[in-house]
């Protein structure tokens, strides 16, 4: 049973009208239980609209969106339902924050599940475990916390609600570059040991690239691509032509290849190349 299914979905904002739009147009894939799946494509490609159909936020113009093989539109009235399977953290989902204290800004979906105190209670506290927020934190309140330390908590919102699959927009917009290592090893971290789908919306090849298992590339509100992410970044022409790039280390050991050194394609991460390129010259005698 797959995780998520699509087939045919369209979103056309202002139809019938002189500003309409056709923000994701005639899509379908498949997304295993376990995946954790890179969405990438530049400004106005449709990934927002295409994430917020998943949730349930935004209701497709034509085509089907399956959960665990279940219609989510088929009882609209149970929508409701959907977003706690399908958990979506926004971009700058700091915005969100809006409760007393840390924690009760965590507990308030889990609040809304229909959980024993006792339940929250425990959802909290490993939900803020997941993404590294300290016991002290937590009664504090997230206007308090520094710029990364509110991205997680609005993160540990939506995973205290334990959903089955996370689609997290852009999560590491804004942080510098301590902050965004950080939380991307802590997502990948919870996907490892919950083994739930996970989808990352991101801008940055190189994030996607280093955690993502498969890679789906929008243009224009059209899926172009849907593979495993060192075959998705190895059609570079392809991706250039759409305005997009591969990771900046791909591009330096591709050129390095291209000057005649034994190196392999698709390396996407410093450390990979940092090894490729240290046993290289130890064969050779330079190291």
């Amino acid at each position: 049973m797959s995780a998520i299914r699509v087939e045919n979905l369209c979103c056309t904002y202002g139809a019938n009208t002189p500003f309409e739009q056709h923000a994701v147009k005639n899509v379908s894939f498949e997304i295993e239980r376990g995946d954790f799946i890179g969405l990438i494509g530049h400004t106005g490609s449709g990934k927002s609209t295409l994430v917020q159909m998943l949730n349930g936020l935004i209701k497709p113009t034509s085509g089907k969106i399956y959960v665990e093989d279940n219609d989510i539109w088929s009882e609209p009235k149970n929508i409701r339902n959907i977003r706690f399977k399908v958990g979506l953290v926004f971009q700058y989902p700091e915005y969100q924050l809006f409760e007393e204290t840390v924690e009760k800004d965590i507990a308030f979906g889990p609040s809304n599940m229909g959980l024993s105190v006792e339940e929250i209670e425990n959802k909290v506290k490993n939900a803020a475990k997941f993404v590294g927020l300290s016991d002290t934190l937590l009664k504090k309140s997230p206007f308090d916390l520094s710029g990364g330390e509110k991205r997680r908590c609005a993160i540990a919102g939506v995973i205290a609600m334990d959903p089955d699959i996370l689609i997290l927009d852009e999560p590491t917009a804004g942080l510098d570059p301590v902050g965004r290592d950080v939380l991307l090893s802590q997502i990948a971290q919870y996907q490892k040991a919950k083994n739930n789908t996970v989808i990352l919306v991101s801008h940055s090849m190189e994030d996607v690239a280093r955690v993502t298992d498969k890679v789906m590339v929008m243009n224009k509100g059209q899926l172009k691509m849907f593979d495993k992410t060192d075959k998705v970044f190895s059609r570079c022409d392809e991706l250039n032509e759409i305005g997009l790039r591969v990771p900046q280390i791909t591009k330096v050991t591709d050129a390095l290849k291209n000057k005649g050194f034994d190196i392999p394609e698709g390396i996407l991460t410093v450390d990979k190349a940092v090894h490729v390129i240290s046993e290289l010259l130890k064969k050779e005698g330079k190291l």
